[in-house]
């Protein structure tokens, strides 16, 4: 696991898979607080979303890849 360490505003966040999940708005503690313009439709729409660093698998780039597919990340959101 490579946590949080090293992940910076603007990058990508994305599953094991590759799906695109968010972008990393700021690093909140051990959390990654993701955009409000990928806070998804209806009553999640233009909320932060956080993300668990204990899911970061590896930083690739301008990427951050998580250890989970992105349909099961999704679900492990917490909302704000």
């Amino acid at each position: 696991m490579a946590g949080v360490n090293g992940i910076k505003e603007h990058m990508e966040v994305i599953g094991a898979d590759g799906v695109h999940i968010g972008t990393v708005d700021k690093v909140d503690g051990q959390r990654i607080k993701l955009t409000k313009a990928d806070s998804g439709q209806g009553s999640h729409k233009g909320h932060h979303h956080f993300i668990e660093g204990s899911l970061v698998a590896e930083i690739e780039g301008n990427k951050v890849r998580l250890s989970a597919n992105g349909d099961v990340a999704v679900t492990m959101e917490e909302e704000q």
